[in-house]
């Protein structure tokens, strides 16, 4: 970059950032922006931080490699558990899954527990966080945007990033006739138990149950966590879903996974108050546009792939920080996101094109399972983990490295 460069960086630079949702990608997109010297506040639509809401999730090794770069890695090792060996069961069929050599493993946090380090990371860089404020309008000018919120206040500031998640308020702002998520046909539960099987360590397996998909894996602890992809033709709201009594779930669960090994003995064995009711599972399709003007959209709610992937929040968490690189280094807001965007679509629509066929085995029926069952394993043991998971799991971010303006095609 020249000097000349540099200068009208430096005169036109964003100053001030408001982040719209304050889940996963909210608080890291935010420190970030404060560690590349943006002035950032977040902006969530629950009364108060949301640390008892959600099951837990898988980081994938660059996902917590991207939270090295806003120092909260080492906090979310601390209180993620570690899954170094991975397997898929067919029936009664396993295969071990091969591994990438040379990655730390995937690991496991309750979503609670992240929620909670990430809040208190971001605070502790100087983000305030405000709760109660649902989006509903915008008004953009040329020298900056106002947020309009459900209880009548208002802000202001350079630019605003909708991290808001899948039903994302921000989108429809940006684009009215944006896609919006595509529901699964399933719905989500997760749980922790204490049964007598016998697992080794670190391990996780992928399992495909006679009705449903569902995993499971050991803890440190000695307990069995394990999560059921309910296949459920219906769409429920999180609300819609939790109004219906654990009890009630449990018996469904247990009736689905009644011909499964553990899978009956799990949810037989889950408490009623350990049951966590996650609700409709989605994926976001193609998002034709990520921006307008001075507002733009970052983790699930402009890319949300099938929780199948294990990328979901690395992802989200990669592109927040992502974000804050280009809008510390290019001055005028829209060429900083056709930059933030050059660098993200490619790597998150291939992380969806992977796993786009997967989605249709978790449900499949008696004829499909048993073709499953002869080809699987076989492909399991052909896969080339460096083929497929290479560039996923070794993706690095080079804070230090200066973005440049993305080329705009003739």
């Amino acid at each position: 970059m020249s000097l000349i460069d540099t200068a009208l960086v430096n005169t036109a630079r964003v100053r001030s950032a408001m982040v719209i949702g304050g889940g996963i990608s909210g608080p890291v997109t935010a420190a970030a922006l404060q560690r590349a010297g943006i002035a950032t506040r977040v902006y969530e639509a629950y009364p108060g931080p949301a640390h008892s809401i959600g099951s837990n999730l898988a980081l994938a090794p660059n996902g917590v490699a991207a939270l090295d770069v806003i120092g909260v890695g080492d906090a979310i090792r601390a209180i993620a558990a570690p899954f170094s060996a991975q397997s898929a069961a067919i029936g009664a069929k396993h295969v071990d899954l091969p591994r990438l050599a040379g990655v730390e493993p995937l690991r496991l946090v309750d979503r609670p527990d992240l929620h909670r380090v990430l809040h208190e990371h971001a605070v502790a860089q100087g983000v305030e966080i405000e709760y109660g404020r649902r989006l509903i309008g915008v008004d953009e000018r040329a020298d900056g945007v106002t947020a309009r919120f459900a209880d009548g206040s208002t802000a202001t500031a350079d630019v605003l990033i909708g991290a808001d998640g899948i039903h994302s308020a921000t989108r429809s702002l940006i684009d009215p006739q944006a896609p919006g998520p595509t529901y699964l046909r399933m719905l989500g539960f997760g749980s922790y138990t204490t049964c007598d099987l016998e697992l080794p360590p670190e391990s996780m397996t992928f399992a495909f149950g006679h009705r449903a998909y569902y995993l499971y894996g050991s803890m440190p602890d000695g307990r069995v966590m394990w999560g059921a992809n309910l296949p459920h033709d219906r769409k429920l709201s999180l609300t819609e879903a939790r109004a219906i009594p654990a009890e009630r779930w449990l018996e469904i669960l247990r009736e689905t996974y009644a011909q499964d090994n553990p899978g009956a003995e799990l949810a037989r064995r889950t408490r009623p108050e350990d049951l966590e009711v996650v609700g409709g599972l989605y994926i976001m399709p193609r998002v034709p546009n990520w921006s307008r003007g001075r507002m733009v959209l970052t983790g699930d709610a402009v890319h949300a792939p099938s929780n199948s992937s294990g990328q979901g929040a690395s992802l989200a968490i990669e592109s927040g920080i992502e974000l804050a690189r280009c809008l510390r280094d290019i001055g005028d807001p829209a060429a900083a996101f056709a930059a933030y965007e050059a660098l993200r679509r490619p790597r998150v629509e291939a992380v969806a094109a992977r796993v786009a066929r997967t989605n249709s085995t978790k449900a499949a029926g008696p004829i499909a399972r048993r073709m499953m069952s002869a080809v699987m394993p076989v492909m399991f043991r052909m896969m080339n983990p460096e083929k497929v998971f290479g560039a996923e799991q070794r993706f690095r971010i080079d804070w230090d490295a200066p973005v440049r303006p993305a080329r705009v095609s003739a």
